[in-house]
């Protein structure tokens, strides 16, 4: 895959732990995309609203409105409805993996993660370019 800026398309990275938030997004960035970063879960809404991103990769423990509910909130407003979601999360078991797919989102990773299923996760759902 070629390493060429994604047209300015962006991953927007929701992670309360900074140091994580910056490894996802030099995954992000190798993949070809504008890493950009939010801290909480209301951040991470109005960053996606503000200018929306390719792709969100969204932790699931956020100190203010948890990654179930921003992954919601993202799907039924109509700007974001279509935005890919990857929960990233150190909360295991099927049972919260199943709630992350029912609340919309496209794929659910385990912390601490293997960078090549991170890397070819974001390649499979970040949204193609709109731009020609």
């Amino acid at each position: 895959m070629a390493l060429d800026l994604q047209n300015g398309q962006s991953v927007l990275v929701v992670e309360d732990d900074q140091d994580v938030n910056a490894l996802v997004g030099a995954y992000a960035s190798l993949c070809g995309f504008e890493y950009r970063s939010a801290l909480t879960g209301q951040s991470g809404l109005n960053e996606a609203h503000a200018r929306l991103p390719a792709l969100v990769i969204l932790d699931l423990m956020l100190p203010d409105v948890d990654g179930f509910e921003v992954c919601k909130r993202l799907k039924a407003a109509a700007d974001t409805k279509d935005i890919p979601i990857i929960m990233l999360t150190a909360m295991t078991g099927e049972e919260n993996r199943q709630r992350g797919l029912e609340c919309g989102a496209a794929d659910y990773l385990t912390k601490p993660f293997d960078p090549d299923q991170l890397i070819q996760a974001i390649s499979t759902h970040a949204l193609p370019s709109q731009v020609a």
